[in-house]
């Protein structure tokens, strides 16, 4: 019995080493959500929102869009039209971006398990930064021209602090 007690604590103490030694190398988001996809179809009128507090104007952030979808998702990318409210604004900035999905033979860029996967995807260039101090809104609507949009279960954006301001690796 003593035996076997010894070697469970050497198994959780090297698990724990292990969760620990990958934990330390993500960076931990700044902000993160996501919403699921009704019926994992994505409809052009359903446009998940995400609201976010930003009080530090004086460093740089990571922008990325996530998404889980099926490997039966039929495209390599997704067009996304990206609306922008800044604190104070009653109106949306209204970018559109193209994010890449696969490479062009077909294999996914993101992590897979079984048949679905999951991607984390830059949106933002290196660097962002928020001119105003306040609460931001950003909101995804997809832009393919299928419409609706299948095998996409869930959408997501996540915000990572890059570095401040005046670093010399954004420029």
């Amino acid at each position: 019995m003593k035996r076997n007690l010894g070697i469970w604590s050497r198994m959780f103490g090297m698990v724990f080493c292990i969760w620990y030694f990958l934990s330390g190398c993500m960076p931990s988001p700044y902000y993160q959500n996501d919403e699921s996809i009704p019926g994992n179809v994505w409809q052009y009128s359903y446009q998940p929102s995400f609201k976010f507090e930003i009080a530090d104007t004086n460093t740089y952030y990571n922008l990325y869009f996530l998404i889980r979808h099926t490997e039966a998702y039929p495209f390599e990318n997704i067009w996304l039209w990206i609306y922008t409210k800044q604190p104070g604004d009653t109106t949306y900035e209204k970018t559109r971006v193209e994010v890449p999905l696969a490479e062009r033979s077909g294999k996914w860029l993101g992590r897979g398990m079984g048949e679905i996967y999951e991607q984390r995807m830059p949106i933002s260039g290196n660097g962002y930064i928020f001119k105003k101090k306040g609460q931001y809104e950003i909101k995804f609507e997809q832009n393919m021209r299928v419409n609706p949009l299948p095998e996409v279960l869930h959408v997501g954006l996540r915000i990572e602090k890059s570095g401040p301001r005046n670093s010399s690796t954004h420029k």
